[in-house]
């Protein structure tokens, strides 16, 4: 299982970015998939992620709104669409990966990083 995710960078607040995170190694539909974060000082969260169950998406209360996340099955590729970043979103943004569990259980719990599949990150940097 490979995780690479792509499309970080610096921007201003109020703007907008997307990530990319290209799977290999499983097949996408068997799995929750999804995005974490981690800022400086700060343990890493839940963000968002797609249920392997029904592939409904999950969001954390502090990213309602405002980021979306989707999926390519025939790219094996998820996507998070940010938009009106804060600088409170600052961050390196993790894609994740794990079988056979529920969308909201594996947003809460797996940020520890113990468990699933984890990719290398990318720095995502809002300015205000």
């Amino acid at each position: 299982v490979q995780l690479v995710e792509s499309g970080g960078g610096l921007v201003q607040a109020g703007g907008s970015l997307r990530l990319s995170c290209a799977a290999s190694g499983f097949t996408f539909d068997d799995a929750a998939i999804g995005w974490f974060r981690q800022a400086p000082g700060k343990e890493r969260e839940g963000v968002s992620c797609i249920s392997s169950s029904d592939r409904s998406p999950y969001y954390a209360d502090s990213v309602k709104g405002r980021f979306t996340i989707s999926s390519d099955n025939a790219k094996n590729t998820v996507y998070l669409q940010m938009n009106s970043l804060k600088p409170e979103d600052t961050g390196v943004y993790y894609c994740a990966a794990d079988f056979g569990v529920p969308g909201l259980l594996f947003l809460r719990l797996w940020a520890s990083g113990g468990q699933g599949y984890w990719g290398q990150g990318t720095q995502v940097t809002v300015s205000s």
